[in-house]
């Protein structure tokens, strides 16, 4: 679950992470009072949304007064902001963060993630802040710090000071990095945070070390956890199938293509969408059903499906073992007499019940087409759209 920047420093707050004043507004109106409130000669207008790249977009801009804030504020409220990971769609900004103007002198990067390699958090940093660190990572890889941290020690001072001092901090801020970064680590773990990441970290003149930014996803595994973290969810900034399949607990993600897949088990996706993409297609989504759907989950999957406008093929493609074929193949048919599908629908089904499964589609009275394998599915999905 993505959160916003505002709520990414609510929670930075609760564990002692500096971050700049702040006051949220979602009406023009209430920018000079805030402005105001914070009282810095510049402040900071920022629209909120689930995407980076913000201040490329006209997203971020500068105010030396609280009636140019009032200005810029009601250029972004209500504006589609466009990044580049906002896809050209955009996304509409409706609340705006305004906060305090300072004065900078160095700008750092820092971030913690879970390392697939490892299974442990990693600590990633960088003297380059500000910059994308897609970037920083190609063209100037030698100024990313990486450090693991075992999970039985933590971040000890240690550890944090190493980190401080390839960032070659001295002085105040090397002191008050070290507790920074140990507040980091503990808001990752005991927040169930699976990506944390501050772009840019500021060095300011009075030597102030504050997090400028806050881009945090929460592991959607762990909310039940945090009752408090789930009110953080904003509906209005994820797409509507993805909120539409999570009620069915399906595992949805958008994706810019054409062919729509519905899977059962997640390698069996990441496979699906490969092999359409070899064959020449585009995936519409990554859809896994699940091992053990039933025929109710199988109808609404397809209706999501069905629903993408963009989606001018689907590949259905079943492992039969927990779900069974036939069980698979009655949800399918079942949805398209419903909806009254209108486009190609290729299914390819092996395991449990495959005979039985074939029947039930043939004798449906509806035009299949029967993948006979992985590749060949894909290659007829995509057939059908040209």
């Amino acid at each position: 679950m993505k959160i916003h920047e505002y709520q990414g420093k609510e929670l930075f707050r609760k564990y002692n992470v500096p971050v700049p004043n702040g006051i949220l507004i979602n009406d023009k109106s209430e920018a000079v009072q805030a402005a105001g409130e914070i009282g810095t000669p510049v402040v900071v207008v920022k629209a909120q949304i689930h995407a980076g790249g913000r201040g490329k977009g006209g997203g971020v801009k500068l105010a030396k007064s609280p009636q140019e804030a009032e200005k810029h504020a009601g250029d972004i409220l209500g504006m589609t902001l466009v990044t580049h990971q906002t896809g050209p769609e955009g996304r509409l900004v409706k609340k705006v963060l305004i906060e305090e103007g300072m004065d900078i002198v160095k700008e750092l990067y820092i971030s913690l993630l879970v390392d697939r390699e490892t299974s442990r958090v990693m600590i990633m940093a960088s003297e380059a802040g500000g910059m994308e660190i897609e970037e920083v990572a190609a063209e100037e890889p030698e100024k990313i710090i990486t450090e693991i941290v075992d999970p039985i020690v933590g971040v000890k001072p240690y550890l944090a000071r190493k980190i401080a001092f390839a960032l070659n901090l001295t002085g105040e801020p090397l002191k008050k990095a070290i507790p920074f970064i140990i507040n980091l680590y503990e808001c990752f773990v005991k927040e169930d945070l699976s990506m944390l990441e501050i772009n840019p970290l500021v060095i300011t003149g009075d030597d102030r070390i504050l997090a400028l930014d806050a881009k945090i996803d929460i592991d959607d595994n762990a909310l039940g956890r945090h009752k408090d973290t789930l009110e953080f969810r904003d509906l209005g900034e994820e797409d509507p199938n993805e909120i539409e399949a999570s009620k069915y607990h399906l595992n949805y993600i958008q994706l810019d293509g054409n062919i729509g897949c519905m899977v059962n088990g997640a390698g069996l996706a990441m496979a699906t969408m490969d092999i359409i993409k070899h064959s020449g297609g585009e995936p519409a989504n990554f859809l896994d059903v699940g091992g053990g759907a039933n025929e109710e989950q199988i109808e609404n999957a397809f209706r999501i499906l069905v629903s993408d406008k963009k989606v001018k093929a689907i590949f259905i493609n079943i492992f039969g073992g927990i779900l069974r074929c036939d069980i698979l193949a009655a949800g399918v048919v079942a949805a398209s007499k419903k909806i009254g599908v209108k486009i190609p629908v290729v299914v390819r089904m092996e395991g449990t019940n495959m005979e039985e499964g074939h029947k039930i589609l043939q004798q449906s009275g509806l035009n299949f087409i029967i993948g006979n394998g992985m590749k060949d599915g894909a290659q007829k999905a995509v057939k059908a759209i040209q």
